[in-house]
């Protein structure tokens, strides 16, 4: 039998989160079987035992200790008030690396301007508890409905404004709604119960987790390029990475060349690979990474 002592129960956010997720984790070194028929995926890694449960949900679980630990969006910690520990932040998101945001929308005619607009008016949003607060803090007095879903199809008919998630703002353009004002922006953030925190074993086993997966995700947007140089274009292509980490540079057999091995944005190898080729680089490569730990 396992020492429950040695075991993190961990939480995988179910729903638009879970994919992401799971190929982060993946990417930082865990392998994990997923049925679609179960809610406990199951990790290689003996010590962690985990479930699948709504980000919504999430914080209100490790919070009462039902979980060590979890990912969860920051707006729906904010939403359950919860009092836990915030191992990391991990910028990601359900379709790319950009917060998500909760905004207030209108309909494109609507007379509403700007938040004090908003007094007296009817909201629809299932961001309740956080709207009701932050409102309140604005001296806004506003009645707030929590919405089932289709929250962009209520206004005007069933709510003047709603308070949405929308990570590009496509989906309210769609459906003729303009943003008035952002009310929080969200990343996903990597979240433990007080008590398990304070369990040395349990703490060095988050933090582990918690480094392989920034690793992970900071590799998400990097790539490696490996290239020769002889003698007499070493200037300019150092040049061309100077704005980048110092590359790493190491002789070649044949003392007039040498090989540069360095990290950059992958946004920007489309433009520097024909720049370092003009300069005189050749055996240029360009390789993926899994983790990068600074």
């Amino acid at each position: 039998m396992k020492n429950s002592k040695n075991i993190i129960k961990l939480g995988l956010p179910k729903g638009s989160l879970q994919e992401s997720t799971l190929r982060l984790f993946k990417k930082a070194g865990y392998h994990i079987s997923v049925s679609s028929r179960s809610y406990y995926p199951v990790f290689e890694d003996m010590e962690i035992e985990s479930m699948l449960i709504r980000a919504q949900e999430m914080a209100r679980y490790v919070e009462d200790g039902h979980l060590d630990c979890g990912l969860t969006g920051y707006d729906w910690v904010q939403e359950q008030n919860a009092d836990i520990v915030e191992i990391a932040e991990l910028k990601y998101a359900k379709e790319g690396f950009r917060p998500v945001r909760w905004v207030v929308a209108v309909p494109n005619d609507s007379k509403i301007k700007s938040l004090k607009d908003l007094q007296g008016k009817r909201i629809a949003t299932e961001l309740v508890g956080f709207t009701k607060r932050f409102l309140k803090s604005k001296g806004i007095k506003a009645e707030v409905d929590f919405s089932w879903g289709a929250t962009e199809v209520k206004p005007p008919k069933l709510a003047d404004a709603i308070v949405e998630l929308t990570e590009t703002g496509s989906s309210l353009r769609a459906n003729n709604l303009r943003i008035v004002e952002t009310l929080i922006e969200s990343t996903t953030r990597f979240i433990a119960n007080k008590k398990a925190w304070q369990d040395k074993w349990k703490r060095r086993k988050m933090e582990n987790i918690a480094l392989l997966l920034k690793g992970a995700l900071a590799a998400e947007e990097k790539v490696g390029l490996k290239m020769n140089v002889p003698d007499k274009s070493f200037k300019r292509v150092l040049s061309l990475l100077s704005a980048m980490h110092s590359p790493t540079v190491s002789s070649l057999t044949d003392k007039k060349w040498y090989a540069i091995d360095v990290i950059i944005d992958e946004r920007t190898v489309r433009d520097i690979i024909p720049k370092l080729k003009s300069a005189g680089a050749s055996g240029i490569v360009e390789y993926p990474l899994n983790k990068v730990i600074p």
